[in-house]
């Protein structure tokens, strides 16, 4: 194996990844208008981004509405892309921080700051990896693509632009998961299940629908007897002078089996004190179980596993309940049939269903030459023969066809997007740099 990532080009590559960080292109709305629909900083790093490509010889091209930008190089119709992106969740409690978020150091080998994980570190390996090849005077068979978007942490509105006005690639990668790759990605469907209201009881538990809620908080008039059955049920509790909080654990809702829902354990004390079709739903139909099978019967398939369903979060004001559900769809079932059996299930407990937010799910079958070689140029640099993956999660691979997950996290990289010190070794930096290196010439490079 050539070894292409120099010295030189890994300290390009650094440097640039910590012009990039102190950027904080965190989601602001408040901050949104003509040019910047997710903020100022937003595109500020989106910017950045595009100008470093500029300067190792892309041409670039930035929406005029600043939803996403791209770099391309080579000549041709085909077209290999590379999906990043540029936005980052926010810094969290300070306090928790040893660094600044926003203000990149490198300490003990790591590359400390917001973004050097999720998505930045990642994205600006890939481009140094393909500056390496041009160095090398690599040409390439067709052009080859960094597309960067803007609001991969929320909605993806980005990506929805990108598609309705620009060409979908031939094939590629996102640099935004872990090794080997992810080559089946679950379809995402979140919805809202909305019902009649209550004079008799009030409760506002959850938040994200991406999270099993791991707190679920009651007090009223009832309160000793729910107390009771949860006592019963061996469901552990805090109690202080504002009434009780049902404990469970906290977990990804592409997970929620492994997790403990605090909202339905709490529901399935509450149903049985107060008689209301909400609280029935969850209380006396779902429960704790977090596969849906309850609610839509059995849904598996043996290419990605079974549905998760994820009760996120319950409101019951005098007016209306609200119950927020984030469910990961097997890849070969339709949306649409299993919709169809939550909407039903749900109008027998006066529940009506609004669909919030749904991302189809990604497939790219293991013998394809995309998956194989990528798996290839990965045992032959790390010696690892895990098997590809399937995951719960989302990545932009799934808003392409032929593309999927691959890197930039290895088996013992600490997982710590999203997390107080995100960091990024610098030696994991460099050997991811090399994999992307060979993995884009073996599939992209014009014959020698």
């Amino acid at each position: 194996m050539k070894n292409t990532i120099t010295d030189s080009i890994f300290n390009e590559a650094l440097l640039a990844l910590q012009e990039l960080i102190k950027v904080p292109s965190v989601l602001d709305e408040s901050d949104s208008g003509v040019g910047h629909p997710f903020g100022k900083n937003v595109v500020l790093a989106l910017e950045k981004a595009l100008e470093i490509c500029e300067n190792i010889g892309f041409r670039t091209f930035k929406d005029p509405e600043g939803y996403y930008g791209y770099a391309e190089i080579g000549e041709g119709v085909e077209l290999f892309g590379l999906l990043c992106h540029m936005d980052v969740v926010p810094a969290g409690d300070l306090t928790k921080w040893n660094s600044a978020p926003f203000d990149p150091i490198v300490k003990d080998n790591l590359l400390i700051g917001r973004g050097s994980l999720d998505d930045k570190g990642p994205s600006i390996a890939a481009l140094f990896a393909v500056k390496a090849l041009i160095d090398a005077g690599i040409t390439f068979k067709g052009r080859l693509r960094f597309i960067f978007g803007t609001d991969e942490e929320n909605l993806w509105r980005c990506m929805e632009k990108y598609n309705e006005k620009e060409e979908s690639i031939t094939l590629g990668f996102v640099p935004d998961a872990a090794f080997p790759l992810t080559y089946a990605e679950k379809g995402l469907l979140q919805v809202y299940l909305t019902g009649a209201g209550s004079k008799e009881l009030s409760v506002n538990a959850g938040s994200a629908l991406n999270v099993v809620p791991d707190l679920a908080s009651y007090d009223g008039d009832r309160l000793n007897e729910v107390k009771e059955i949860l006592d019963a049920k061996g469901f552990s509790y805090n109690e202080s002078e504002q009434g009780i909080t049902v404990l469970g654990k906290s977990i990804h809702a592409k997970d929620a089996p492994d997790g403990v829902n605090a909202i339905t354990r709490l529901a399935m004390a509450l149903s049985e004190v107060f008689n209301h079709p909400s609280l029935d739903f969850l209380g006396k139909l779902v429960q704790e179980n977090a596969t849906g099978e309850n609610v839509v019967g059995k849904t598996i398939d043996e290419a990605s596993g079974e549905l998760t369903m994820n009760f996120a979060s319950l409101s019951i004001t005098p007016v209306e309940t609200k119950i927020g559900v984030d469910m990961r769809l097997p890849v070969t079932f339709e949306k649409a049939d299993i919709a169809k059996k939550l909407k039903e299930k749900a109008k027998s407990y006066g529940l009506s269903y609004h669909e919030h937010d749904f991302l189809d799910s990604l497939y790219v079958p293991i013998e394809s030459e995309l998956v194989q070689t990528l798996l290839a140029v990965y045992r032959d640099h790390t010696g690892d023969h895990s098997e590809p993956m399937i995951s719960g999660g989302a990545t932009f691979a799934r808003t392409m066809k032929n593309c999927v997950a691959f890197g930039a996290m290895f088996p013992d990289t600490p997982d710590l997007m999203h997390q107080p010190n995100e960091s990024w070794s610098l030696d994991s930096m460099k050997k991811c740099m090399e994999i992307y290196a060979d993995a884009i010439e073996r599939l992209w490079a014009n014959p020698q």
